[in-house]
């Protein structure tokens, strides 16, 4: 059975990301279940096959269809665009923010085109990104504006959990004000449809509450009565299978159990806190509603430990996996 072709851009080289695609590459669980592009720069890549002590050859190619697809090969689409004179782990760097935006870049392009099935990312720095003259605040928008999609959606996939944002990074000031029916009607819908894209038909999606026990009909808050709720409701009269709101000190757990498909949080960190406890390592970041599938580990560059080689593979391996396991459902 043929393989998914999963691009994994290598992130800011100054960061954790070479080592963990490294790592990745190298794993029988990777290997097994997917065929990778590594889209990097390939001085910096055999540093990191270095460091980490992986059992690796690095093949370079131009087109995804001249990879090598055996255990213990990295197929590597060299940029070519680190000067390692310049170059020093662990620090803010414009060279390697402008270099880590290529790389993603390239990864889009090639999804774009269809010549890979998914984009599996590793993490950026937002001030080497600034400092590399790029105006994107990081993946999320470069996805956005590379794929024409306006407004991605972020769920993240936790041990089968999986949780939709209705707001991000927004102060919780400016996240009240935009709690609003119509806003969470047509999260849900777009929800729903990225859910089905992924493969996932049956169950149903719940919806955080906001305030404690969901305001106790506005005894803590008017928020469910005057929006959450009534939201709820329409979409159940227009057919959609939805529940809420519920506490949110309750729900993260029953869809974790399996009772909900998805939860709706509100607010970055009411999603943030619940998957990320549940399981840290293995919560990984899906972009939906764009025409490619893009899966991401959840943690950052790691400065503070980059060209150690301690760095755990563990966040790197599970987003590739994820993409594997989506791909095929996301490109019928």
């Amino acid at each position: 059975m043929k393989r998914p072709l999963i691009a994994v851009p290598i992130g800011d080289p100054a960061g954790v990301g070479p080592e963990i695609v490294a790592k990745s590459v190298a794993s029988k669980e990777v290997s097994d279940a997917a065929d990778c592009i590594i889209i990097g720069d390939k001085a910096i890549m055999e540093n990191a096959v270095k460091i980490v002590d992986a059992k690796l050859d690095i093949h370079v190619i131009t087109e995804p269809a001249e990879g090598d697809f055996r255990e213990g090969v990295l197929n590597l689409i060299d940029l070519g665009n680190v000067d390692l004179e310049k170059f020093v782990f662990g620090k803010v760097n414009g060279m390697c923010g402008k270099a880590a935006y290529e790389y993603i870049a390239k990864s889009i392009a090639l999804a774009n085109k269809g010549k890979v099935d998914a984009v599996a990312t590793t993490p950026i720095n937002k001030e080497s990104l600034r400092a590399g003259g790029i105006n994107f605040i990081g993946h999320t928008e470069i996805f956005g504006a590379l794929t024409g999609t306006e407004d991605p959606l972020t769920m993240f996939e936790t041990n089968g959990m999986r949780v939709f944002f209705l707001t991000r990074h927004v102060s919780l000031r400016e996240m009240l004000d935009m709690i609003t029916k119509e806003r969470i009607k047509d999260y849900v819908k777009r929800c729903l449809e990225a859910l089905k894209k992924l493969g996932v038909k049956d169950g149903t999606m719940a919806i955080a509450g906001l305030n404690p026990h969901s305001g106790e009909h506005g005894l803590f808050g008017w928020e469910e009565v005057n929006e959450i709720t009534p939201a709820i409701e329409e979409l159940k009269a227009e057919g959609y299978d939805v529940a809420g709101p519920i506490g949110a000190d309750s729900v993260f757990h029953q869809a974790a159990q399996g009772r909900y498909n998805s939860v709706l949080s509100l607010y970055h960190d009411q999603g943030h806190i619940a998957t990320k406890t549940l399981d840290f390592e293995k919560t990984i970041a899906i972009t939906n509603g764009m025409p490619i599938l893009r899966t991401s580990v959840d943690h950052g560059t790691a400065f503070d430990i980059a060209g150690k080689g301690i760095v755990s593979a563990v966040s790197m391996i599970e987003a590739i996996l994820l993409a594997a396991k989506y791909a095929p459902n996301f490109t019928k």
